[in-house]
């Protein structure tokens, strides 16, 4: 497919509602802030953000300035929004980053709790990789987290329950992945490229973490801004049509040099 300039991209992103104005609402993305400042550990995203970010304005303040959501406080219900430059700008981050990976024929390992909308990024992002002589890290067999099995297909670590592939923000399966790879006697992946839990675990636990995130996951945005997670890309992660992330995907491996 043609690969987008930046405006084209942004234009597209847009259209597509894959940033913009996006189908998450204002009061459910204040709700998971809330929850986050609160403890709630289900949204941290296997980070550890001790009370650090027990007030649900910072947490606001750091969705507004990495995410692109509004940032009046007093803004409670409606549209919300992801600001497509931000995306770009995280994107041309993690561009950087793979290109250092495959520079060095690094290591790495691909995970997604949203199967549905973003394993085909993944997929397209490691077979690139893998192009280069990069290690795109096989997880061992008859893991388990959260009732489920850890799988991966096309290279990306996925949950399966009851034939089906589970839309996850746990992070047991990435640290089910890390802790069979150690009983293994295998070393660390250099590099994560995942989502939701799946990030935020890699991270937590001191691997290079990249990954994407929607503006009511605001876990993966803190990690970014502590220094925990390396790379966090503000999108819609779930749009009508997985399709629609193609243009993104191109762009993203044509900056890192992998197209």
């Amino acid at each position: 497919m043609p690969i987008p300039n930046r405006s084209a991209l942004v234009d597209h992103l847009v259209r597509t509602r894959i940033a913009g104005d996006v189908a998450t609402p204002r009061d459910n993305n204040l709700s998971h802030y809330r929850r986050l400042a609160n403890g709630d550990r289900h949204y941290w995203l296997g980070l550890e953000l001790g009370d650090r970010w027990s007030d649900e304005q910072d947490v606001l303040a750091v969705m507004a300035e990495r995410c692109g959501v509004n940032d009046d406080p007093r803004y409670r219900h409606g549209q919300d929004t992801i600001d497509p430059e931000l995306t770009v700008d995280a994107l041309d981050r993690m561009a950087a980053r793979l290109k250092q990976a495959a520079a060095g024929r690094e290591s790495v390992l691909f995970a997604t709790g949203h199967p549905g909308g973003l394993l085909d990024v993944h997929r397209q992002i490691a077979d690139a990789l893998r192009s280069t002589g990069c290690e795109i890290v096989t997880i061992p067999s008859g893991l388990t987290a959260d009732e489920g099995m850890v799988f991966q297909f096309a290279g990306v670590a996925v949950l399966e329950r009851g034939a089906t592939l589970w839309h996850t923000h746990s992070p047991e399966p990435m640290a089910a992945i890390l802790d069979g790879l150690e009983r293994d006697g295998r070393t660390r992946p250099d590099l994560v490229v995942a989502d939701h839990g799946w990030a935020g675990c890699a991270g937590q636990r001191g691997v290079d973490a990249v990954g994407f995130a929607d503006s009511n996951d605001p876990a993966l945005f803190i990690g970014e801004a502590e220094g925990t997670v390396r790379v966090t890309v503000p999108l819609d992660d779930h749009v009508t049509d997985p399709r629609f992330y193609d243009p993104m995907t191109a762009y993203l491996l044509d900056a890192a040099g992998l197209l």
